[in-house]
Parts: C-alpha cells; structure tokens; sequence
C-alpha cells in the first residue's frame, strides 16, 4: 500500500471511529476532529465550552499536532489548567490542499501514537 493509500486508510479509520463514537455516526470534518484533539489535550471531557473557548481548544490541538514537526514546543500549564505553547519555526506557507494534508498527516500520527488506530 502506497503511502498516501496508507493516509487515506488510516484517516476514514479515525472519521468513522470519531463520528460513531461522538456524532451519531454523522460524518466529522477535519475541524471537529482538530477540536475533539483539543478538548482531550486540555482534559476537560465533561466541559461545555463557550464560543471563543472552542477556537482556544482547536489551538491547543494544532500546536500539540504540529509540535512533532518542530512548530510548536509544550512551554507550560496555567493555573485553569490550559496548556501553553511557543513558537519554534514558522509554518511554510501551505496551499489549502497542502494544508489538510499536513494536518491528516499529524491526526494520523496522534492517533498511532495514543492507540486509538493502528
């Protein structure tokens, strides 16, 4: 299986494990995957969050996702319990296609390296 095959596998194994397990079997997109990545980093499973809370939340989970890749390094966690990062190298400017691919990419990745796929 080539690798993209292989990406491809792997990311309709994530959106129809996500979507069973937390929409009802409605397909996720990329953004609502981002922010479940988010709200597991942060740990708060249980919280209803507000508006500008959930664009917190899809932070957290890229700069978590693109910390592997040299982007983003863990810096601390406040004192509400959210999690810090800074800068190491700027993002390449990505058309949007590249950009989907990098970010399947790094999902894929986080979610070998938490078990939930193999």
């Amino acid at each position: 299986m080539s690798r993209d095959e292989q990406l491809k596998h792997r990311w309709d194994l994530i959106v129809s494990k996500l979507s069973n397990q937390f929409a009802d079997g409605d397909m996720l997109d990329l953004d609502a995957i981002i922010y479940l990545i988010g709200v597991q980093e942060l740990g708060q499973l249980h919280n209803k969050f507000k508006k500008d809370h959930k664009l917190d939340l899809m932070h957290i989970a890229i700069c978590r996702l693109l910390e592997p890749y040299g982007f983003y390094e863990f810096d601390f966690f406040d004192e509400e319990g959210w999690p810090h990062y800074k800068v190491k190298e700027q993002l390449p400017s990505l058309k949007a296609g590249e950009q989907s691919v990098l970010m399947k990419e790094a999902i894929v990745s986080y979610f070998l390296e938490t078990q939930f796929i193999d």
